[in-house]
């Protein structure tokens, strides 16, 4: 038995007036999605538990089977370890978004207008050489995602993160490290202005100690792989040691590579791989950009370019069951995550289920699961 599971990042949304009162699910082109809906189990599973952020850390920690409230230590060490970097104890990680704040204040953009990787690791490194000491350390990550390693009582502080401010004015971070912070945010801004890209400041969140998680295959039994190209999913696979391969052209953007992730879902499968997971980020980034073509869009390349032949490459394989479930809510509307329960959906090769829609609307009347017990359900079948 091969298992795989589908990260559609943040596609749960709300109606949208703009598509006629639908979500993107309801009103997008899925005849492959349709289909799988009407021959697996679908319903509602809360990925964000109660009083954890809904950020993207813990959602995924969830979509992989483990429990946030057990092992969630914060966003930004997951993400280090993505980046090779390993924390002692008396470091902590922060997320190093480069942002763009107008004249006044207002976050304008909360990923400093997408540079391209090698631009943003060059920028990384003049602000480690400028603003880096023995204790405080800038290290590229992908696009506007980047990091920085502190001494641990930096931690103390209270940090927003940045894609919750569009459209907003900043708000600093607050607390006992929150004048440190605040001021290495605004010395920045010297080293940004000769960079040639939109970003103007860094943006300091998502702290934390690096934390420490069962391996994949001791978690569930099984051994695992995935595909994605970003850092934060990146470390939850590294810190689980899950196979993590690479695809060229993968991006956490629009333009990423949904061919190429398919393919090497099932080259891994073919391989020997267990489960394997396959993430794409567009969906979340449309959400956040408030883009509805492009939400639509995202959804409908899932459907046609990775779901379309992972079907019948999977049938190739022999038996197999399938988890699809969003790490989280993304709503246009909000253009942030919201904790709200998201719509799941397994399907088991050799045996129908009950059948269903797979849309928001379409699962509201059924009870609301708990998102990391699903890997463990679609294992047991």
């Amino acid at each position: 038995m091969k298992y795989v599971v589908c990260v559609p990042d943040g596609c749960a949304d709300e109606p949208v007036p703009e598509l006629g009162g639908k979500t993107p699910l309801e009103y997008g082109r899925l005849p492959v999605l349709r289909s799988l809906a009407q021959r697996g189990t679908t319903g509602r599973a809360a990925v964000i538990p109660p009083g954890l952020p809904p950020g993207s850390d813990v959602g995924n920690m969830s979509v992989l089977g483990y429990d946030p409230a057990q092992f969630h230590t914060g966003r930004a060490p997951i993400e280090a370890a993505a980046l090779g970097l390993r924390l002692r104890p008396d470091q902590v990680a922060f997320r190093c978004n480069l942002v763009t704040l107008g004249p006044d204040g207002t976050m304008v953009d909360f990923a400093g207008g997408h540079p391209e990787n090698e631009a943003a690791a060059k920028l990384v490194q003049a602000l480690d050489e400028a603003l880096g000491t023995d204790e405080l350390s800038f290290h590229p990550g992908v696009q506007y995602r980047h990091c920085l390693v502190a001494p641990a009582d930096w931690a103390d502080a209270t940090t927003v993160p940045p894609h919750d401010l569009t459209d907003q004015p900043a708000v600093w971070p607050a607390g006992p490290a929150g004048e440190r912070l605040t001021a290495l945010m605004e010395a920045s801004a010297d080293v940004l202005a000769d960079s040639g890209l939109d970003a103007t400041h860094i943006w300091l969140w998502g702290q934390g100690h690096q934390p420490t998680m069962r391996r994949f295959v001791d978690q569930h039994g099984c051994t695992g792989g995935m595909v994605t190209a970003v850092d934060l999913v990146r470390g939850l696979g590294i810190l689980t040691e899950m196979e993590v391969v690479e695809v060229e052209g993968a991006t956490a953007h629009y333009d990423t590579n949904y061919e190429g992730k398919r393919d090497a879902a099932l080259a891994a499968l073919a391989d020997g791989v267990d489960l394997f997971v396959i993430h794409v980020e567009a969906t979340d980034e449309a959400g956040h950009a408030g883009d509805v073509t492009q939400k639509v869009q995202a959804l409908e390349n899932w459907d046609q370019r990775i779901l379309a032949d992972l079907v019948g490459g999977l049938d190739e394989l022999g038996p197999w069951r399938m988890l699809l479930l969003p790490d989280h809510a993304t709503p246009l509307r909000l253009r942030t995550h919201t904790s709200d329960p998201v719509p799941y959906l397994i399907v088991d090769s050799q045996h129908d289920g009950p059948g269903g829609t797979y849309t928001e609307p379409g699962v509201a009347s059924q009870p609301v699961v708990v998102g990391h017990e699903l890997v463990g359900r679609m294992l047991a079948g």
